[in-house]
């Protein structure tokens, strides 16, 4: 077992302190612990507080990768890792240290993106682009406390920022795969009311999905329209009021809809109508947030142009949020959400009670603990808890030490989906008779973290994670979903570092070893055991030019057919990308992906994309 990985940690603070010295010019300031968060406790939180494992990707990195979608970003993140069938809009999974997919929350603007009608209740993040994008913060462990059921990871997105005044921008790129987009963005404001409105047309052909079509050997293209819209009233100096509103129609084509090699022409329509409403309070000794919002997805598959298969889900929530931060010695969060699932005709309703506790009494030593109550219509009451602390270490005026530690937990009830067909016509011994019950997660972290003035930051982190009773499709004889006895283990250790050579060169990097195990003693499907991102950033002296180069890798990964399970090869990915700000309202840009052509599979017997290149214009006003 890998639980011999903690002796790394004692040992750390005295290399760290030798690095301290070897003269990178650290800064008096450190500005990174000063940045503020707020996916951890769903309220602004300093990262210097914070015990829990953060990442953040701001809107200048978001660009600086370039990426279409939003996942292959996320991907080179530390504990991340990400997996998608084929070509671009085709299903993707975003594991979050080596945990389901579907345990992944995903919020925009802060309205749940899941789709309760899915197989599980999860996101479509294969439609998620990163056009739209200004922030991402990613929590990694179980999060149980303050998000509810299914939080096994926590990303949280927010669109682009509102400017004062009047301002917008306009991209249009394209390149390899016959891929096209376009998108723009307008905002403004005043101290009154503020909008922001991005939409984004996206289309590719793509190309052959799957390895085994050796019948059409066609490409299989996606289209997405998005439409995004933010706007708030501050109706006096204590109320604003929110409305978010977003609209996505995505059509891909893929292969493999039925066994018949005569049916690999295959497609599906995706539609997402989401709108959230919301209103903050402040007054002297709370601040009051309540907020309701709906998601309606729709989605239908097509086997040679005729439907196969239909799902209609809307996912309805009410939350209540209130943060006390004048108290003596500690602040308070509390709250309640009232969600109703929908998936299909079929409905259930969870209440959810949370409070966490936030030390305030200390400059240095920072303690959480919080705890949760879920009332589910069908599988009862469940309580979660999440403790945590974060103590700073001043070596010198520009050196820090931060040790931190959590522990969490959660749960997950069987999905609509998976109870739904375990009693359809379809299911049969094991799986109709098995009756499946919730999942339970917990998992601890311990980390050390060092930041050298705005010049060095290094991070190392420990975790353990386990899910007892995971619940997984029966593989085996295809019977329908079965329930593991017993428990599924991820456990290793995230590197972490970035590095300011000097003003006009960064190099940052992660890599995270991941041990993972089924109750069985087998490794997890699609979880690589080694995960690792290089990053290197050049900015010219008069900021036009903007050069970066990223490699990612993933080593040691299985997956399985259904009848017997296959090493996936070993792969690592060269992306290259290049910037230059004509003027202060012209940028034009170009880049390389998979630059050596790297020949790879993150799903068996799914094609990932070759050597691509695409070039384009942003214009602002």
């Amino acid at each position: 077992m890998f639980k011999s990985k903690k002796i790394l940690l004692p040992g750390l603070a005295s290399t760290i302190a030798m690095l301290a010295g070897t003269g990178l010019h650290a800064q008096e300031s450190n500005s990174e612990l000063q940045e503020v968060v707020v996916v951890s406790s769903r309220t602004e939180v300093p990262l210097r507080q914070i015990g829990t494992s953060v990442s953040v990707l701001d809107e200048e990195q978001i660009e600086a990768y370039g990426n279409f979608a939003l996942t292959d970003i996320l991907r080179q993140t530390p504990s991340v890792g990400s997996s998608r069938n084929g070509v671009p809009g085709s299903t993707t999974a975003l594991r979050i240290r080596g945990e389901e997919g579907y345990r992944t929350l995903i919020l925009l603007d802060g309205m749940k993106l899941s789709d309760p009608s899915s197989t599980q209740v999860g996101p479509h993040l294969e439609h998620l682009l990163s056009s739209e994008i200004s922030r991402v913060e990613i929590l990694r462990g179980p999060q149980g406390l303050a998000y509810g059921a299914d939080a096994g990871g926590v990303v949280n997105i927010s669109s682009k920022v509102i400017e004062e005044g009047f301002a917008g921008t306009a991209n249009a790129q394209a390149g390899s795969f016959g891929t096209r987009q376009v998108s723009a963005n307008l905002s403004g404001g005043n101290d009154v009311v503020d909008f922001s409105l991005a939409a984004t047309d996206f289309s590719s052909d793509g190309f052959n999905t799957r390895r085994s079509d050796t019948v059409l050997q066609d490409d299989d293209g996606y289209d997405n329209q998005s439409l995004h819209l933010r706007a708030g009233w501050q109706a006096s100096d204590a109320l604003r009021i929110q409305v978010v509103h977003r609209q996505t129609d995505g059509e891909s084509e893929f292969d493999g809809c039925s066994f018949s090699p005569t049916l690999y022409d295959c497609s599906a329509s995706y539609e997402l109508d989401a709108t959230r409403l919301s209103a903050t309070l402040t007054t002297a000794a709370l601040e009051h947030s309540l907020a309701y919002s709906v998601a309606e997805t729709d989605r239908v598959s097509y086997a040679a142009g005729v439907s196969n298969f239909t799902s209609l889900g809307q996912l309805d929530r009410w939350e209540y949020k209130a943060t006390a931060s004048q108290l003596p010695g500690f602040d308070l969060v509390f709250g309640v959400d009232l969600e109703q699932e929908q998936s299909n005709a079929i409905e259930r309703d969870n209440e959810g009670y949370y409070v966490e506790v936030m030390s305030d009494f200390s400059e240095a030593l920072f303690l959480t603990a919080g705890i949760r109550r879920d009332e589910n219509d069908d599988y009862g009451k469940h309580t979660s808890f999440r403790v945590s602390g974060a103590y700073l270490l001043s070596l010198s005026d520009a050196n820090t030490l931060k040790f931190r530690a959590s522990l969490g937990s959660g749960f997950r009830a069987p999905s609509p989906f998976e109870v739904d067909y375990n009693a359809g016509p379809f299911a049969y011994p094991p799986a109709s008779t098995t009756l499946l019950s919730e999942e339970n997660s917990e998992g601890y972290e311990l980390g050390i973290e060092f930041f050298g003035g705005d010049r060095l930051t290094l991070e190392v982190v420990y975790f353990d994670q386990d899910v007892e009773n995971a619940i997984e499709f029966d593989l085996a004889t295809f019977s329908g979903y079965v329930q593991s006895q017993g428990v599924s283990n991820s456990q290793g250790v995230e590197l972490g570092a970035t590095v300011h050579l000097t003003d006009n060169w960064q190099v940052s990097g992660n890599y995270t070893y991941n041990d993972t195990e089924q109750p069985d003693g087998l490794q997890r499907l699609r979880r690589p055991k080694h995960l690792a991102n290089l990053g290197l950033n050049f900015v010219s002296d008069d900021s036009k030019w903007l050069a970066s180069g990223f490699y990612r890798s993933a080593r040691d990964t299985v997956d399985s057919n259904g009848f017997a399970r296959s090493a996936l090869e070993d792969y690592g990915v060269f992306d290259l990308s290049l910037r230059y700000r004509y003027s202060e309202n012209i940028e034009i840009f170009a880049r390389l992906e998979n630059a050596f052509d790297e020949q790879y599979q993150e799903v068996l017997d799914y094609n990932s994309a070759d050597r691509s290149s695409y070039i384009g214009v942003k214009l602002g006003f």
